[in-house]
């Protein structure tokens, strides 16, 4: 098993953001940086990832968001993307992080090029898995995953059982009976803290127009059936990033990285060490 150190570290506002940490310090960083939804952290996103990164030789950031995980959940504001990004940036920094390649998965995806057009120096590569914030916020809450994301969420009837179904539904249905219980239960304990401004009060831009002004290599990751951020997203990467690559699987949902994880691992990990 592979050993995870935590951190906390105070930011701006009086914000606690949750570092987790493994793989060898010398090593070059990469940040898995989580999407969203009830009991999201970066632990239960990517624990299928870990092991693979850390034996490649990476130094494996796992942050929590703000608003998820083991992180400050405020309530009473908005959770914009500049939030997401300016906590999580200040939070890398004083890891210790100069420079990190990002992997970003949805609204992770949509952190990791804010942060890369903000801080163009920080960001080495940018690995993106259905990436979300390319199109206006509108549209996202009405694709099927995320309406049925929003309708139960933090009501009377949020149990156990809804928290499994709302996992299920970042899959395609053939994966949904390798979902452990485990990771349900994990995702259930975070839910029962969060406030439901972090869905409802969600404020995402689209980044769209500025995806050409992304320098670093790209590489995208998509499912065929992802119910929550189109595949047909991808033509935008493909059309404006001037350094890109895409890979699309099929019978796939949200969750590349844990519904092909041994193949995410072995792509990603090779396009990672061509560009060291």
């Amino acid at each position: 098993m592979t050993d995870i150190a935590t951190t906390t570290h105070r930011v701006s506002a009086g914000y606690d953001i949750v570092v987790a940490e493994a793989g060898d310090r010398s090593g070059p960083a990469v940040v898995f940086i989580h999407g969203s939804g009830p009991g999201a952290s970066g632990a239960s996103n990517f624990r299928q990832n870990i092991a693979a990164f850390v034996a490649a030789g990476y130094r494996v950031i796992l942050p929590d968001m703000i608003g998820y995980g083991g992180s400050s959940k405020p309530e009473g504001i908005d959770y914009t993307l500049q939030l997401f990004t300016d906590t999580l940036y200040e939070a890398l920094v004083a890891h210790g992080l100069t420079r990190a390649s990002l992997v970003g998965n949805s609204l992770g995806g949509g952190v990791a090029l804010q942060l890369a057009l903000d801080h163009p120096d920080f960001v080495h590569n940018l690995v993106l898995m259905a990436p979300g914030c390319v199109a206006p916020r509108e549209a996202y809450f009405v694709m099927p995953g995320i309406t049925k994301m929003v309708s139960s969420f933090g009501g009377p009837e949020f149990d156990l059982a809804e928290q499994k179904r709302l996992v299920t539904n970042l899959v395609h249905p053939d994966f949904a009976p390798q979902i452990p219980d485990a990771l349900v239960a994990e995702r259930f304990a975070v839910a029962r803290t969060q406030p439901k401004d972090v869905l409802m009060r969600m404020r995402t831009p689209d980044l769209s127009p500025r995806l050409a002004d992304i320098t670093q290599p790209v590489f995208v990751l998509w499912g065929l059936n992802d119910e929550f951020c189109p595949e047909a997203h991808a033509r935008l990467f493909l059309d404006h990033c001037p350094d890109v690559r895409a890979i699309t699987f099929g019978r796939t949902g949200h969750w590349v990285q844990v519904e092909r994880a041994a193949e995410f691992n072995a792509y990603v990990t090779e396009f990672l060490d061509a560009r060291r």
